[in-house]
């Protein structure tokens, strides 16, 4: 009997845990949407006749949460839309691969682009009919804000074309990958949310790499997270407790990170108690305005970072929301293929919050 009281109150503790965290994720998601529809923004989803993508699509045209561009067959995408009974999807603006407006201008710009890596103006032309490609060549030319895809592509064919004609932002060489993570416990971060960064994509950044992962970190916790970051700059010393290589690089990181944006509260090297614990911080950084109050945790290596959420993740009982991608020179981001219409709907109010932030930080 006594075992059985205390599985129910287990059960129930774990309810409102759960109960907790999604109110918590639902506000901030409302908050994102909210930023999105007050400053709307062109988001280009070139998965245009992937049924999940249309209903996201209905939806966020519907709540007015941005202005939809869909490539893809317009016959196809009308048919699909009086199917299901989309009828918003009449307000996005439909680009046909083969036979769009501007595909001369696209081939043009492409050729511009990529002339001097060997592209024919035959594969030139291929490339525009390809949505993914049209689609970065859409927000090069000004046509559109940012991209949504990979509902049925593949990472690698979603950033190829990224790579290539976005690029990265200025000062910024390096792609990374950031989890906004929510904590049961509020003391953690800012209440209960703290940033993950590089958890997705560089296995083993330099100090500058490092340096520029850590400044687009602490934009995407402004645009999208909406609380002023706290950057802790992570390693296995804390204000040269250990010497070693690995701890130089993050040193160097820190140093260079504050140079290239002086408005960051960014510190390290840090250990990870020393970041988040309060008690430790002051023992082990004195005088440090992140050291026991970080809310975002810059990780040396991939390696590091990917084991880590993963491990809060579970550990924890936190809720993972990501990876949000960053340092692009216009917002790309990609889905799993198993993604739900929920699912991008909301990549997209990221992705839009981040247009809005790269366009505030110019």
């Amino acid at each position: 009997m006594q075992s059985l009281y205390y599985k129910i109150v287990y059960f129930c503790k774990e309810i409102i845990h759960n109960r907790k965290k999604f109110i918590f994720i639902m506000s901030l998601m409302q908050e994102i949407v909210a930023r999105a529809k007050a400053n709307k923004q062109r988001i280009v989803l070139p998965e245009g006749t992937e049924i999940r993508t249309l209903k996201a699509a209905n939806r966020l045209l519907e709540e007015g949460v941005a202005d939809i561009i869909l490539i893809g067959n317009p016959l196809v995408i009308k048919q699909l839309r009086d199917e299901h009974s989309l009828k918003f999807i009449q307000n996005a603006t439909i680009v046909d691969p083969i036979s769009n407006a501007k595909k001369e201008e696209y081939i043009q710009l492409l050729m511009d682009l990529r002339r001097s890596k060997g592209l024919s103006s035959d594969e030139a032309k291929r490339l525009v009919e390809n949505p993914l490609y049209l689609a970065c060549l859409m927000i090069k030319n000004g046509d559109a804000d940012g991209e949504v895809a990979g509902a049925e592509n593949t990472t690698g064919d979603v950033l190829r074309p990224a790579f290539q004609i976005i690029k990265t932002q200025p000062g910024i060489s390096v792609v990374s990958g950031a989890f906004l993570m929510f904590l049961p416990d509020q003391k953690w971060g800012n209440g209960g949310l703290m940033v993950f960064a590089d958890c997705a994509v560089h296995p083993n950044p330099t100090a500058t790499e490092l340096a520029q992962i850590a400044v687009a970190t602490g934009q995407t916790t402004r645009s999208i997270a909406g609380f002023e970051p706290k950057i802790a700059m992570l390693s296995f010393s804390t204000k040269g407790s250990a010497n070693h290589e690995m701890v130089d690089k993050v040193v160097e990181a820190t140093r260079l990170a504050k140079e290239l944006d002086p408005t960051l509260l960014i510190d390290g090297e840090l250990q990870a108690d020393a970041a988040i614990v309060e008690a430790i911080g002051k023992s082990k950084a004195p005088g440090s305005e992140i050291a026991g109050h970080a809310n975002v945790l810059v990780f040396p290596t991939l390696e590091v970072g990917n084991i880590a959420y993963k491990l809060v993740q579970r550990l924890a009982n936190a809720e993972a929301v990501g990876p949000i991608l960053q340092g692009m020179a216009a917002p790309i981001n990609d889905l799993s293929r198993g993604c739900s219409p929920d699912d991008i709907f909301s990549l997209v109010a990221i992705t839009a919050n981040q247009a809005i932030g790269i366009k505030n930080k110019k």
